[in-house]
């Protein structure tokens, strides 16, 4: 069980211990407006003139630090694990990925399940940035553990574990990689934490350690960083379609998962669930954590500097429409649910449709539809609301396949490709 892990567990049971309203918030008492006419004005406006170079760069000096584009990347030939995946519905395989160069280098097991059945010019593939190591995602199969040997079960065990997932749902961890499989779609899985700690100094110490040369940034942009490192080498193998990587997170890896999409010539979309503040949801709002918040008990996750930017009240000039603008024309996919107002998902919805402008600027959808109920797979930006509170549940999966397939199956999938 990772340790950022169960520091949320214990964090969410001491705020709901004080008693407080909306202290439990995080476990989802309350519920999200619906209401979207009577907000702020969504600011600043994203003109025909948008430029999305220009918006990476307000949001990297006002948010997130440097893209560390100069990092070495490098991998190792797949290691075969099981020829005959899930009763003959793929292949499981790992590969080492290193990042930097070194005695900082960092590098870490992905783990590769691929379908049987597929295009004969490769398949679509999830790849997905986990709170917890591989054997947790993979429980039944020997994949490499955070100790270099191979898995002996999940590592989501015990009280903890039966806590973890019965708040935050069973995929929280496990992966319902036969879904996948049966449905044509390849999935990689990576700890973000085997290549930065989730933990303030630490996380800063790694990134400063990985090489020489990158300047001081974010634990976010280097995790989303990951997604591109990943991405670039899986997309060599002929049977992952390269036009068709999707970064999947939920929460924190969630808004790494924007970052990436809006950063990196690897990644094709992003799945974003539950991603909140300095993710899809407005960096203005004061519904549900705030940004001030997030940054008071998460500071490296953002830029250096900007907590103290906050407690003095300079409020960053940017919000998260230009960061789903920046990456458009991708396929975005945001979950939400009506009860994780901490997530905020009526901000994330106005972020949304005020981004889906840029899109509409080049002929595609943007966003669709009339409502935050109103669920639309094949949009541009999708926007995805169930009931329940911030976990990764059945539901989820269902519209993160209809999403894959809405964008990646079809004839006019090509338009969500690499534009390399």
């Amino acid at each position: 069980m990772s340790t950022a892990l169960r520091r949320l567990l214990s964090g969410l049971r001491g705020l709901c211990l004080a008693g407080a309203v909306a202290g439990c918030t995080p476990l989802g008492l309350n519920y999200a407006s619906l209401e979207i006419d009577n907000k702020p004005a969504v600011t600043p406006e994203l003109g025909t003139d948008f430029n999305p170079q220009d918006a990476r760069d307000q949001l990297a000096r006002a948010l997130y630090g440097p893209w560390p584009e100069a990092l070495s990347i490098a991998s190792t030939p797949p290691r075969l694990i099981d020829p005959d995946f899930m009763s003959g519905r793929g292949t499981l395989e790992e590969i080492q990925v290193t990042i930097g160069t070194g005695a900082g280098q960092r590098t870490f097991p992905v783990v590769l399940a691929l379908p049987n059945r597929g295009k004969e010019d490769g398949v679509a593939l999830i790849l997905s940035q986990t709170f917890v190591d591989n054997c947790a995602v993979f429980p039944e199969s020997p994949v490499t553990g955070p100790d270099g040997a191979p898995c002996q079960g999940s590592s989501l065990t015990g009280l903890v574990g039966f806590a973890a997932t019965r708040i935050f749902g069973r995929y929280i961890a496990e992966a319902p990689l036969e879904r996948y499989l049966d449905a044509g779609l390849a999935y990689a899985s990576f700890s973000g934490a085997g290549f930065i700690p989730d933990r303030n100094g630490p996380a800063q110490a790694t990134m400063a350690a990985l090489e020489a040369g990158p300047p001081p940034t974010s634990a976010l942009m280097g995790w989303a960083f990951a997604y591109h490192a990943v991405a670039q080498e899986l997309s060599l193998d002929p049977r992952i379609d390269a036009r068709a990587v999707a970064a999947m997170g939920h929460s924190r890896y969630g808004k790494s998962a924007l970052i990436a999409a809006a950063w990196s010539d690897q990644v094709d979309a992003a799945i974003a669930h539950q991603s909140g503040f300095a993710g899809a949801a407005s960096v203005q709002s004061e519904t549900g954590e705030t940004l001030r918040r997030m940054a008071r008990s998460y500071p490296h996750w953002v830029r250096p500097g900007l907590l103290a930017d906050l407690e003095a009240g300079r409020m960053p000039q940017v919000d998260q429409h230009m960061l789903m603008a920046a990456a458009a024309p991708k396929p975005l996919f945001l979950g939400n649910a009506r009860r994780d107002v901490w997530s905020d998902p009526n901000s994330t919805y106005r972020m949304a449709r005020a981004a889906g402008e840029v899109y509409a600027q080049s002929g595609l959808n943007g966003l669709i539809g009339r409502g935050l109920l109103d669920f639309h797979p094949e949009a541009e930006i999708s926007y995805w609301l169930r009931g329940g509170g911030h976990s990764v549940v059945s539901r989820d999966i269902d519209a993160f396949i209809d999403f894959m397939r809405a964008h990646f199956e079809s004839d006019q999938a090509s338009r969500a490709g690499k534009f390399r």
